[in-house]
């Protein structure tokens, strides 16, 4: 019984260090690469596809098979739309950076708030790809992508508050419809 609950500790520590290691390689990679442009979303598509009501409305009209092969379809857009949130979001933590060394309080206030939010958004996406792929597994069951679309629309109206206070004559949008 000791050696089981032994076990079962030292995996979930395991798996704690092998996270920590993830996330901060990941965020050590997104800083030291080159700059990519940031690739506005389509913010109405990417909660449409993952509305649960949508995926329940795909499960009650296709036969089992279809409908998994469908959701898998979906899974891998859900995918590509969280990578490119969180590629996004590592543009923005670098912008961010740069802007609180600004004079201005205002700029650097924002300036803040957007690298927090970014790396907020960062971690979300991490853990929402392990998610999508658990789902990958078992179609059948729900993947919650809540705190994505709201985390990214909230990174948007800091990227856009920043981006007033920085240059006011130039528009700042990180989604495609807003």
């Amino acid at each position: 019984m000791i050696l089981a609950i032994f076990l079962v500790i030292a995996s979930a520590l395991a798996l704690a260090f092998v996270f920590g290691i993830t996330v901060s390689r990941s965020l050590q990679a997104s800083r030291g690469g080159r700059a990519l442009p940031i690739q506005p979303l389509d913010i109405q598509a990417f909660r449409n596809l993952v509305d649960p009501a949508e995926a329940d409305y795909l499960r009650r009209r296709l036969s089992a098979g279809e409908f998994r092969n469908v959701q898998r379809e979906r899974l891998l857009a859900m995918a590509a739309y969280v990578q490119a949130a969180g590629q996004n979001a590592s543009l923005l933590i670098s912008l961010g950076e740069r802007a609180l060394a600004s004079n201005d309080p205002q700029t650097a206030e924002a300036a803040r708030q957007l690298v927090n939010q970014a790396l907020l958004l960062r971690q979300n996406t991490f853990l929402a790809l392990m998610r999508i792929r658990a789902a990958w597994l078992w179609p059948h069951s729900g993947v919650g992508m809540t705190p994505i679309v709201s985390g990214y629309e909230r990174l948007n109206g800091s990227a856009m508050l920043l981006g007033r206070l920085q240059n006011p004559a130039v528009p700042v949008r990180i989604s495609a419809s807003l």
